[in-house]
């Protein structure tokens, strides 16, 4: 009798595999945005199924701030470059008396970004560009391995989403590939993300700045220069994803406008397709915005996700736990 049980327990997994992997998704509350991605999942990896997809087919995209981790009061990576201006401040009495480094020095983050994009630039070019590149992710590991949220008091990968690392992971056990398509630096993400994500540095996609090949003391070298190459954001995300990946993806995941054309690209491909919208509502353990927000504003795409039947993840509702424990 017992044999005959453990062969139908092994025959049930075999045709339905992310059924019998849900369980990876603790932190999420039984509801509809949990059922569409188990129910998608399912539907792609059963052979049999009318929406089989090949593993090598399966490509999934997630958007990185506001989507795998937190991005308020001020996206992290800028929080990185007001911390850098500080660290090289003593190089620079002039930063003194010029915007938006004065501004920034006295901790008026408001009056520093008043300059509006100039100021952004000014701040990301001073502080991202005139070294090599392997001098810039060693910036960066130093930076996330001890910098701290100016809220939370927590380092910057303790504001990961729990339910999102379980995701990623089940996604993966069903045999995606999972990538990162941000708005955000690509030399910035890559040194850390395979350790807190489990994602490679070569399935990121980001906005970068121009690199030239040079030789320094006899050896050759990388350097990061103060010129925008690319803005992985917006009507971007999709020019990126086909230029680092070759693929569409048949599952997106993002919170905000900027992420739109990259769900909209994906949704719109032939097949079983899912486009997840994570919405912020969970003002007690986390933050709660969405249409009038500085950051990760989200308005177009929470009428094109009701318009489309797009997953919207209710934040509060979904999420028993929202940062690691």
């Amino acid at each position: 009798m017992f044999r005959i049980l453990v062969l139908i327990a092994l025959a049930w997994v075999a045709v339905s595999p992310a059924l019998a992997l849900a369980d990876q998704l603790p932190s999420w509350r039984d509801g509809s945005s949990k059922k569409a991605i188990v129910s998608f999942v399912e539907r792609v990896t059963t052979n049999g199924s009318p929406d089989f997809v090949p593993p090598a087919e399966r490509i999934a995209a997630f958007d990185n701030d506001g989507t795998l981790w937190a991005e308020q009061p001020a996206y992290f990576q800028l929080l990185f470059a007001i911390d850098r201006v500080k660290a090289l401040s003593n190089s620079h009495p002039e930063w003194l008396t010029t915007e938006p480094f004065a501004s920034i020095l006295r901790g008026d983050l408001q009056a520093a970004l008043a300059g509006g994009e100039r100021a952004l630039l000014d701040i990301i070019m001073t502080t991202h560009t005139g070294m090599t590149t392997d001098e810039f992710s060693q910036i960066v590991k130093g930076w996330i391995a001890s910098a701290r949220h100016p809220t939370s008091g927590k380092l910057y990968t303790q504001m990961v989403y729990q339910p999102m690392l379980e995701l990623l992971a089940y996604l993966r056990a069903n045999d995606f590939k999972t990538f990162i398509v941000s708005g955000g630096g690509i030399e910035f993400m890559r040194p850390w993300v395979e350790d807190v994500y489990g994602v490679p540095p070569e399935q990121v996609v980001g906005s970068s700045i121009v690199t030239s090949f040079e030789v320094r003391d006899e050896t050759p070298v990388l350097v990061r220069q103060p010129k925008i190459n690319f803005i992985d954001d917006k009507e971007g995300k999709p020019v990126g994803i086909n230029q680092h990946i070759g693929r569409r993806p048949i599952a997106a995941f993002g919170n905000s406008d900027g992420d739109l054309a990259m769900l909209r690209w994906t949704c719109s491909g032939p097949g079983a397709r899912l486009c997840v919208y994570v919405h912020h509502t969970d003002a007690v353990r986390e933050w709660a915005y969405d249409r009038k927000s500085h950051v990760g504003k989200l308005d177009k795409g929470l009428d094109d996700a009701q318009a489309q039947a797009w997953t919207v993840l209710d934040m509060q509702a979904d999420w028993s736990v929202v940062f690691p424990e």
